[in-house]
């Protein structure tokens, strides 16, 4: 790979920095971790991993975002998560090199940053603390996914729609005087893909939480207000 420019470099540091698996690392360890990736990019819909395939790579989102999901026979899909800059998907075949437990596909034009399975085996033995780090992110997946399975095995539709739209504020949303903004929020197929029900099903969630004055939309714009911190946990 062709030496990164200044800016550019820095650029990739500031990426890898928001990561928890290297925030704390130095900017000499950053660019040791930085000259053995490298870049792709991927344009709108196009099929960056597919479930089952070999893994043998991990992936930074550097600017763009993703989606993580499971395809039944029937070709039904189910998203587990969606990702966006400074986060990493595919860390489990670092580990591992297991097939592929899902498969993640780009929502907009995504650029990676790559760090093949071979060269993180040669980091580590240069820089051992980063496979404490690692399993803290595991942990923190794990815990995660028990939750998904939690919620959709005790929640009723009208809870896990409402929870996904609670997570949602907190992670996406902008604050305003009128709550948590979410600019850009998924369509209802999508909600509907995240939470194991229907799109007919969300549009009526959705429908009653802005009836109640818990949420507003306008366009891809929703509105999360704090009516919702306080009582989403009982609806």
């Amino acid at each position: 790979m062709q030496p990164a420019t200044l800016p550019k470099r820095a650029e990739q540091r500031a990426h890898l920095k928001r990561v928890p698996l290297f925030a704390d690392f130095e900017e000499s360890e950053l660019d040791d971790l930085l000259s053995v990736m490298k870049e792709k990019r991927f344009l709108r819909d196009a099929t960056i991993l597919i479930q089952r395939d070999p893994g043998e790579s991990c992936f930074l989102i550097a600017s763009g975002e993703v989606k993580v999901s499971l395809f039944g026979e029937d070709g039904k899909e189910i998203i587990l998560a969606k990702l966006g800059e400074g986060e990493v998907f595919g860390e489990m075949a670092l580990l591992s090199g297991s097939p592929r437990s899902a498969t993640v596909i780009a929502m907009q034009d995504t650029t990676l940053l790559v760090l093949e399975r071979e060269e993180f085996h040669k980091l580590l033995m240069r820089q051992p603390k980063i496979a404490i780090k690692i399993l803290g992110v595991m942990a923190d997946r794990l815990r995660k996914a028990d939750e998904k399975i939690e919620a959709l095995v005790l929640f009723d539709v009208s809870q896990r729609v409402t929870q996904f739209v609670l997570e949602m504020a907190r992670k996406e949303g902008v604050q305003s005087p009128e709550g948590l903004v979410i600019r850009r929020r998924p369509t209802h197929r999508e909600i509907a893909n995240m939470t194991g029900t229907t799109r007919e099903t969300v549009s009526r969630v959705l429908s009653e939480l802005a009836r109640g004055g818990y949420v507003s939309m306008t366009g891809k714009r929703l509105t999360v207000h704090e009516k919702l911190y306080t009582q989403g946990s009982l609806l």
